[in-house]
């Protein structure tokens, strides 16, 4: 695709997200950042796990039909490498998780020409490769995944794609950093292009969305420590998207499913330790974190 049908062309965004709308408030703000910033026309697909044979996302857990997703860490994790077979193996689509929170134009990213020999886009380099937002080939990806029947039918295909990647780095695309920024990355909010609330203990949304789901006798699927955000200045960007989001005339609402899809399999996150960012292991980063946190507290204030 050259930059005149990139410009013309309608943006495939592909969605990670819970099928017993624990997510709405994270689909919220994502639909609405995204449609704030882009100049060019969108197409959301919400990926989620459904009881009806006839959707691309169909599961039976009882039955074991359909995804299987007893290894995954999320109700998503294994979607991401389904969507060149969802797009028929032809254009290019833009995968991301729904804590995400879009500060630039996405177009952008879907512009950026693939080179020669490469299939997907994604955060990284060397074995080291991070897929919660990246942009697929579908064409080039064809030869380069497993059939749908085995990435549907078998959990463990996820990590093995993740272990494959790692020794097949010459098929992936580096892209800039800041379309996949995790957790602030010590980065100014000026500077993010996408930022990725990745810590699921951290998350912005919690503090809503399990409100809400106690109130309707439901549970979230994170069943892991929940705590604050180290950064607060994300946090209150997470607030003023929401805020703005129903000022814009969205709802919570128009995001639900139709049926919630009920108990899954899953890897349980009860043992979750987060990730460098948010929770630095050595002594000197936390301080550290600490003092920008300050800083940036001060700044605020």
């Amino acid at each position: 695709m050259d930059a005149l049908e990139a410009v013309l062309s309608v943006i495939k965004v592909f969605v990670g997200c819970d099928p017993n709308d624990c997510d709405l408030e994270q689909m919220m703000v994502l639909d609405y950042s995204l449609r704030k910033h882009s100049s060019l026309p969108l197409e959301i697909h919400w990926m989620q796990l459904s009881r009806d044979p006839h959707s691309f996302w169909f599961s039976d857990p009882a039955k074991k039909q359909g995804w299987r997703t007893d290894t995954w860490a999320t109700p998503f994790s294994g979607f991401r490498w389904a969507i060149p077979a969802f797009c028929e193996f032809s254009g290019k689509a833009i995968y991301m998780d729904a804590d995400v929170i879009v500060l630039s134009d996405i177009a952008e990213l879907w512009a950026t020409p693939f080179e020669p020999g490469k299939v997907v886009m994604a955060k990284g380099g060397g074995e080291s490769w991070r897929f919660c937002v990246s942009m697929w080939d579908c064409a080039a990806a064809k030869s380069q995944l497993p059939t749908l029947a085995d990435l549907r039918g078998k959990p463990e295909t996820h990590q093995q794609l993740r272990k494959h990647y790692k020794r097949h780095t010459e098929t992936i695309q580096s892209f800039d950093t800041q379309f996949n920024n995790i957790d602030g990355e010590g980065v100014p909010i000026e500077q993010i292009k996408i930022l990725h609330y990745s810590d699921m203990g951290t998350q912005f949304s919690h503090g809503r969305a399990m409100a809400r789901l106690q109130s309707e006798g439901g549970t979230h699927w994170f069943d892991g420590a929940v705590m604050a955000h180290p950064r607060q200045d994300l946090q209150a960007l997470f607030d003023d998207y929401y805020q703005q989001a129903l000022d814009a005339g969205y709802s919570l609402d128009s995001y639900r499913v139709k049926q919630v899809f009920g108990a899954f399999p899953k890897h349980s996150q009860k043992g979750y330790t987060g990730n460098g960012v948010t929770r630095p292991k050595r002594w000197w980063e936390r301080w550290g974190l600490f003092k920008r946190a300050s800083k940036r507290s001060r700044s605020m204030a």
